[in-house]
């Protein structure tokens, strides 16, 4: 048998048909895929309305709800800035076709209310401290449960998530009833304002030291080591690396416990009187059964408002500072 007979044989027409075969499957994938076989698959409907957001059409439709939302606190403040009989009149609209009704006399009659005054005060020595001793004591024992090893600690800290479960509400009696046999020398827990300051430290520690703690533990082992080389001791390390690193959290920790505070109405309730109510309290007093006071309670309640967004705006320029500088650190 010549070459030229093996190369036409069996043998070589299967190779020859292998080959053949190959091109046309290759050919019937370029076909099928519409422009190879490695070709970018087809958008589904949800990938393509999400890639939609970012365009103009969305941030425009964004811009309208966010001006929607705001149309009750808008409607709040002009009532605000109404009497008494244009409210009873008629809608907060009514300003745009008569101007002349906007007056500052409900705040000014609203300021010149004694009782007013000392609850906005009373407001102010509740959640500043408040807020204060649960950034401050969060922030130690979360670099403690964090980066300190000492015994049962991780029992704590399992205690303290337990704690985050337990609700308001199961403590208001007993704590009231312990507050009632606190008297040191006249000076009574009950329905003072250091009784509500600490009730709210109480239930604001374990989320703040849960949110800290998480946080902390994620700072790079490497820059407590570097400072313990140095010599820093404890104090001096959570003070300069932690503490300037863990700027974000803080900032957003004491945003949110101090709007917690400054809202509160359930605990002044409780655990307020009179000479120690906060301005919830106060403005839940106003209330009437079948008129809705409107002269004092818009204004009191844009001025309970307009704190919590000065403090907000105020303090995040601070948390996006720390945002930064912590991710260039």
């Amino acid at each position: 048998m010549s070459a030229q007979d093996t190369a036409t044989g069996p043998g070589g027409s299967g190779a020859e048909d292998t080959a053949t075969g190959t091109t046309a499957a290759a050919a019937g994938g370029t076909a099928r895929g519409g422009g190879g076989v490695t070709g970018a698959p087809r958008r589904g409907l949800a990938s393509r309305l999400v890639g939609r957001l970012g365009g103009g059409a969305a941030q425009v439709l964004l811009v309208l709800v966010a001006l929607f939302w705001l149309v009750p606190t808008f409607g709040l403040l002009m009532a605000s800035l109404r009497s008494n009989e244009d409210n009873s009149a008629g809608g907060w609209w009514k300003v745009f076709t008569a101007p002349s009704q906007l007056t500052g006399e409900a705040y000014t009659a609203l300021l010149d209310k004694p009782d007013f005054v000392d609850s906005f005060w009373n407001t102010v020595m509740i959640t500043v401290p408040a807020t204060l001793l649960v950034v401050g004591i969060a922030s130690l024992a979360a670099y403690a449960f964090a980066w300190m090893e000492f015994p049962g600690r991780d029992w704590l800290f399992l205690l303290v998530v337990a704690l985050l479960v337990v609700p308001v509400q199961v403590a208001l009696i007993p704590v009231a009833k312990l507050y009632g046999r606190i008297d040191f020398g006249g000076f009574q827990m009950f329905g003072s304002v250091t009784g509500v300051v600490l009730f709210h430290v109480a239930f604001g520690l374990p989320f703040a030291i849960f949110l800290l703690r998480n946080f902390f533990a994620a700072i790079p082992r490497d820059l407590l080591e570097a400072a313990r080389m140095d010599g820093g001791s404890e104090w001096t390390i959570f003070r300069r690396v932690i503490f300037p690193l863990g700027g974000p959290a803080i900032a957003s920790l004491g945003i949110f416990q101090f709007l917690w505070v400054w809202n509160d109405l359930l605990v002044s309730l409780v655990f307020s009187n009179t000479d120690s109510q906060p301005m919830t309290k106060w403005l839940q007093s106003q209330m009437r059964q079948f008129t809705g006071n409107i002269d004092v309670l818009a204004p009191g309640a844009f001025l309970s408002l307009i704190i919590p967004l000065v403090v907000f705006f105020a303090f995040q320029r601070y948390f996006v500072q720390g945002v930064l500088a912590g991710s260039v650190k």
